[in-house]
């Protein structure tokens, strides 16, 4: 999938069991397109009228007031978008169980049965990150900190400013290479007429990393001098 949609939501409140979900609803959402490992100005982003109160300490956190909202489209006038701008993209969200079961509990309450891993490719940047940094803290704030990314607009939870932040985020995360040497005493560009040491270097993408390696299996097996070197990171 070339198409990449970071997504975030805000919404009503949540209860303190299994079904968090249930009974709350979306109040904000907000999608924005990376293409080519660039952040586009392709944005999906609309607040929408929940048609209950919102929970004291989600107002709290987000501080967006039900008068606010009074106006504003029901989630069904803006579903058929919002599915238009996800299909068949790596949808990327941070804890994306949360965002993802809210989603499909609002359409359900529609009566439409849209499972969201079945139009697109989920990425949770909590579970990379965990991976990437175990027993630390790996909220939004905190791995911004970390990638020293500005927060200082994020005051309070905003599903257009969170999206932002985590679209940055996630091109920090997923920018490292793995970077390999061969150095040999011999040709390795199978130049017969050279004769002097040749270094070759590859950048290799995660994706490419198996194609690669098989490549590099076969040149240390054919030249039984050959040094693998990892190079070191700066």
């Amino acid at each position: 999938m070339n198409k990449q949609i970071v997504l975030d939501i805000e919404t009503t409140g949540m209860n303190n069991n299994k079904k968090y979900y249930l009974n709350h609803k979306i109040i904000e959402i907000c999608a924005i397109e990376i293409r080519k490992r660039k952040i586009t100005n392709n944005i999906f982003h609309t607040y929408i009228n929940p048609c209950r109160k919102i929970d004291y300490y989600a107002y709290k956190i987000h501080k967006i007031k039900d008068s606010f909202l009074k106006n504003k489209p029901i989630f069904k006038k803006i579903s058929k978008k919002l599915i238009k701008f996800i299909k068949n993209s790596d949808l990327i969200i941070h804890n994306s169980k949360f965002d993802i079961n809210f989603i499909e509990y609002e359409f359900k309450l529609i009566n439409k049965k849209i499972k969201i891993n079945k139009i697109c490719n989920i990425i949770d940047t909590l579970k990379i990150a965990r991976k990437m940094f175990p027993g630390k803290k790996n909220d939004l704030n905190s791995l911004c900190k970390r990638y020293k990314i500005d927060i200082s607009n994020r005051k309070y939870h905003s599903a257009i400013i969170d999206t932002k932040l985590l679209a940055n985020l996630y091109l920090f995360i997923t920018r490292k290479q793995t970077n390999i040497k061969i150095k040999n005493t011999i040709n390795l560009n199978f130049n017969k007429k050279l004769k002097k040491k040749k270094i070759i270097k590859y950048k290799i993408k995660k994706k490419e990393i198996k194609k690669h390696i098989k490549y590099l299996k076969y040149i240390k097996k054919k030249y039984k001098k050959c040094i693998w070197i990892k190079k070191k990171k700066k």
